[in-house]
């Protein structure tokens, strides 16, 4: 092999040995047995404006603004149109909308057509509980 290669090849390696490394030294944050996350507002189904107001449900658990480390907390990430759920073991990232503040609610403007929307609970870190509290996926119609 070319040393070339060879670099590339080490660089993948430690790039990828330090992603393991560092996924397992986070330690998730335990959820509340039984805690639901849930969109109150719009209803699954629903017919909306372009512009919405989406209201955020949390049950079992509290809400508290990133870096808050308190147990049984976390903050709201919204997911809009996402096909899968992001890596529930990695910190949310750029696929989702943060509302680190504590924000319990939010203001879209979409497109018209069919989307969907799922809520996902970060702790104080932005890492999925143990398990993760993960609301069900809505679809909304905009007119």
């Amino acid at each position: 092999m070319s040393n070339t290669l060879l670099k590339v090849l080490g660089v993948s390696a430690a790039v990828a040995l330090s992603s393991l490394v560092f996924a397992q030294q986070m330690e998730k944050s335990p959820a509340a047995d039984g805690a639901q996350a849930y969109i109150v507002s719009p209803m699954d189904g629903a017919t909306v404006p372009t512009t919405f107001d989406v209201v955020f449900g949390l049950k079992g658990m509290g809400v508290a603004p990133a870096g808050t480390q308190v147990n049984n907390t976390g903050h709201h990430h919204l997911l809009v149109d996402a096909a899968e759920l992001p890596d529930l073991d990695m910190p949310l990232g750029a696929n989702v909308t943060h509302f680190g503040a504590g924000q319990t609610q939010t203001t879209l403007t979409l497109t018209p057509g069919q989307h969907t929307l799922q809520l996902i609970l970060g702790d104080h870190m932005h890492i999925p509980h143990n398990p993760a509290v993960v609301s069900e996926k809505i679809t909304i119609t905009v007119r």
